[in-house]
């Protein structure tokens, strides 16, 4: 079987390399060998070196990834590629398009190699940008979910998941989200959105390229990853409104607990290093460690949402070196306010016991905290043995 699934998607390679311009045939073909290894008890698709032009892939429970060195799975951009399901987006599940990638309910699942996955986005990213350049000259409401737009892997339900080696590249909008999934492990990537040219010559940066979104998620690693991505780097996020802390009311909604973030590189134009937020009712027990600045913005991140209550506790940053912006950012986030309702008391925000110490940072910032005891409060704040050099 193993040797027939790795012929059937040499086939594929060809068919695309041959002209299949919009990729369709690529899809058909990948997603039959993915649902001919799960009817077989399970197993690992396994693609060598080619190009594997497809829209969205739906794995299943048991199968698993490999892609050799010089392997490229390339995202279409026809949206027909991307059919219209019921998944999780910017804190809230909803009809939206799927990833190029999905996993649900998938333990155990793997992705492992060499080799690349490409969101192709480029075009995207100019249509984004355009529309939104439109929409504000004549004030129409233009937000991230206005241009639909598909991640490059989405996780979802699962655990036990190991994701190590490959590259994931130009996502049209986040680029891996991982959401209600137990002891995750992503490590020894490269999560990357290029700087590019537009149709005009002009400098061109993917809207909205979060690295890893960490969305209602306990015990999750990332470690030894390299990120460039043109927003925030590792994300901890679990639902957003004014009733997101209501799990009973909104079970989709959830903490994310247990997060280590170690060895890792940010590098411009990454927005943050680590951030809490703006879709994060709770988060305990966040470590950023050993990890190196290169040029990004932020090194951590506490975007405290005014239309949601959120609870930070037992976030510590050490011993990371290099270069940023700013060392420690703090500061209300009204973007798309809507408290339907609610009193501002009770959509209070709290952060309690955030620690950053043995840190050697050359920063243009030390601190951008914005105090706003309306919105949010922070107690037992630690600044403890950092080297702090400002740059001119």
């Amino acid at each position: 079987m193993k040797k027939s699934i790795i012929f059937a998607a040499m086939l594929v390679a060809s068919a695309v390399n041959a002209g299949d311009g919009d990729g369709s045939a690529s899809s058909r073909d990948l997603q039959s060998e993915i649902d001919a290894i799960a009817k077989a008890g399970g197993g690992t698709l396994r693609l060598e070196a080619g190009t594997y032009r497809t829209g969205a892939l739906f794995f299943k429970p048991g199968v698993n990834l490999h892609l050799e060195k010089g392997a490229t799975i390339v995202g279409v951009d026809d949206a027909a590629g991307y059919p219209m399901c019921e998944t999780r987006i910017e804190g809230e599940t909803c009809m939206y398009y799927p990833a190029l990638i999905n996993a649900d309910r998938c333990d155990g699942f793997t992705i492992t190699g060499e080799g690349v996955v490409d969101g192709h986005g480029a075009n995207t990213w100019e249509d984004f940008w355009t529309k939104r350049a439109e929409a504000r000259k004549t004030g129409a409401d233009f937000r991230n979910k206005t241009l639909m737009r598909p991640r490059v892997l989405y996780v979802s339900r699962s655990k036990n998941v190991d994701v190590s080696g490959v590259t994931f590249k130009n996502s049209k909008f986040w680029t891996t989200h991982y959401y209600d999934c137990e002891d995750v492990v992503v490590h020894d990537c490269a999560i990357i959105a290029d700087v590019l040219k537009d149709s005009r010559g002009k400098e061109l940066k993917g809207p909205s390229t979060d690295a890893i979104d960490i969305d209602k998620c306990r015990r999750f690693t990332v470690r030894n990853v390299d990120i460039s991505v043109n927003d925030d780097g590792v994300v901890v996020k679990g639902g957003k409104g004014p009733w997101a802390d209501d799990y009973e009311k909104f079970p989709g909604n959830g903490p994310s607990a247990d997060v280590l973030v170690e060895n890792c590189t940010f590098r411009y134009p990454t927005h943050s290093a680590l951030t809490l937020g703006s879709e994060c009712p709770a988060a305990t027990n966040v470590t950023m460690r050993a990890c190196k600045m290169d040029g990004c913005g932020n090194m951590l991140n506490l975007k405290m949402r005014t239309d949601t209550p959120q609870h930070y506790a037992n976030v510590l940053v050490e011993d990371c070196t290099g270069s940023c912006k700013t060392f420690l950012r703090v500061q209300s986030w009204s973007q798309y306010h809507d408290a339907q309702g609610r009193s501002a008391p009770e959509l209070k925000s709290y952060a309690d016991g955030v620690t950053l110490r043995r840190n050697d940072i050359s920063a243009k910032n030390e601190r951008e905290i914005v105090w706003r005891s309306d919105i949010f409060e922070i107690t037992n704040l630690v600044l403890e043995d950092n080297k702090i050099s400002i740059l001119q």
